[in-house]
């Protein structure tokens, strides 16, 4: 009874205490977020801030769309996902593995050609000829893997409407992220590379040599949501500070723009 008590006693104590004084369950809070990954820049930035406001920690896993999408299927830990095109998301839609009605639309990206930031190939033109002689006789176009990558399909895409898909086929060097193909390209290992604008901005070690016509490829478009098996609401919490105003410059900063964002339907 003496002890039992004391335990009462301790507890009638700390609820008097100020809240300020008291073991805060915030600070404890943690949600964890697969993104894709040439969002790293920016949401490591917006989780920073996020976390300064809030006291609840953001973990964050960075790889391509097509490998987190798997991941959550077998059961992976995340609260949030953020896919760099819509068929991943559809992907885990389909099988019932996101909230959809927190599903948006929130950012748009550009598709560009880049070079070693030394490197003297031109402005891109877009034609057979162009590329054939920044490639040189032997050299590789960096992009993403073309069948599950999205910028590897952004890239297959917009090469098959513009007419360059046969010629340079054999000549990529498909990694499995946006960031494995910048990387290779900045390490002045392949002469070009296809990536999203946000990464060429990411990496000093590139210039954009090019920017492809909108038309030529679908338009780049990142939908996000939290996942059906997310704990708690803090997912929720920092997806409205990302789709805020608080969250917008930080995406801005890294060359993303804003999507309309309206709930993202089924890519067609």
């Amino acid at each position: 009874m003496r002890i039992l008590r004391r335990h009462l006693l301790a507890a009638a104590l700390l609820a008097l205490l100020p809240s300020s004084l008291a073991p805060s369950a915030r600070a404890a809070e943690t949600t964890t977020v697969f993104a894709a990954a040439s969002l790293k820049n920016a949401l490591d930035d917006a989780a920073r801030a996020f976390t300064v406001q809030t006291g609840i920690e953001v973990k964050a896993s960075y790889a391509a769309s097509s490998a987190l999408a798997r991941q959550i299927e077998q059961g992976a830990p995340a609260d949030l996902f953020a896919s760099a095109d819509l068929e991943w998301m559809d992907y885990l839609a389909a099988r019932r593995l996101i909230r959809p009605e927190t599903r948006v639309n929130l950012l748009a990206n550009r598709l560009v050609v880049v070079a070693p930031k030394d490197a003297q190939p031109g402005e891109a033109a877009f034609t057979p000829e162009w590329f054939a002689r920044a490639l040189g006789a032997d050299g590789r176009l960096a992009t993403g893997e073309v069948n599950s990558v999205p910028i590897g399909k952004y890239a297959k895409a917009a090469f098959e409407t513009l007419g360059l898909w046969g010629g340079l086929r054999p000549r990529l060097a498909q990694a499995d992220n946006v960031r494995a193909a910048l990387a290779l390209v900045s390490r002045g290992e392949a002469p070009l590379g296809v990536v999203y604008e946000s990464d060429a901005r990411a990496d000093p070690g590139v210039k954009v040599v090019g920017v492809f016509p909108a038309g030529s490829h679908p338009p780049v478009v990142y939908p996000f949501a939290v996942t059906a098996e997310a704990r708690g609401a803090v997912a929720a919490r920092f997806l409205d500070f990302l789709k805020g105003p608080a969250g917008r410059p930080f995406f801005e900063a890294q060359g993303f723009t804003l999507a309309d964002q309206g709930r993202g339907g089924a890519s067609q």
